[in-house]
């Protein structure tokens, strides 16, 4: 029986693996389990997505539009820089924070990069798209505020993220030892430490 591939089931079958991978982790996860879960037979899910390889890079792709849409709408939410700056910081944090499904898929997915050479391909795309976001718009914030960076802005960008990255680890295993006004204080004060004047 043949099946015609639509932007619809590619999309439920992606949403589908969003919510199995949260609950169970890629390690554990099976092309079955996205079937049973997304309604569909194994063979249907293989038509859209030959290897869990293809349907991985889908996912965080997926992953990605989302946690940068999220964030795009609070750079440019607002007229005033310094707001737009403040509030850019704090929702980077909650979109991992949260432990959305997008979140922890990346969090799994980045452990599981230490020892699957396949997965860091897409990993490594989906920060080289996070780090650009946050060094264009923050680069048209500090020029606006009068301020440029002490180095370049790229590397600032991949510094935030790490850093956020490697806070999400912690919080996922010691929940009460980060608080997010402790994680925004630090994002600020290691911001005064990185601009200065233009």
């Amino acid at each position: 029986m043949g099946y015609k591939k639509s932007k619809i089931s590619i999309a439920s079958i992606v949403d589908a693996t969003m919510r199995v991978l949260a609950r169970q982790g890629y390690a554990r996860t099976s092309l079955m389990d996205v079937a049973n879960e997304v309604g569909m037979s194994k063979g249907a899910v293989h038509y859209h997505f030959p290897t869990k390889e293809a349907l991985m890079t889908e996912v965080l792709q997926t992953a990605c539009d989302t946690v940068a849409k999220r964030t795009l709408e609070t750079w440019t939410a607002v007229d005033n820089p310094d707001l737009a700056l403040r509030s850019s910081l704090q929702e980077l944090w909650r979109v991992r924070a949260e432990l959305s499904d997008e979140a922890k898929v990346v969090a799994d997915l980045l452990a599981q990069s230490l020892h699957d050479e396949s997965m860091r391909a897409p990993l490594a795309e989906y920060y080289r798209f996070a780090a650009s976001q946050v060094e264009q718009h923050l680069t048209e914030h500090l020029g606006t505020l009068g301020l440029k960076p002490k180095i370049e802005a790229s590397r600032i960008a991949r510094l935030l993220h790490a850093m956020l990255d490697g806070l999400l680890m912690q919080k996922i295993v010691d929940p009460d030892a980060i608080q997010e006004e402790h994680v925004i204080e630090a994002l600020e004060t290691l911001a005064a430490a990185l601009f200065e004047p233009a």
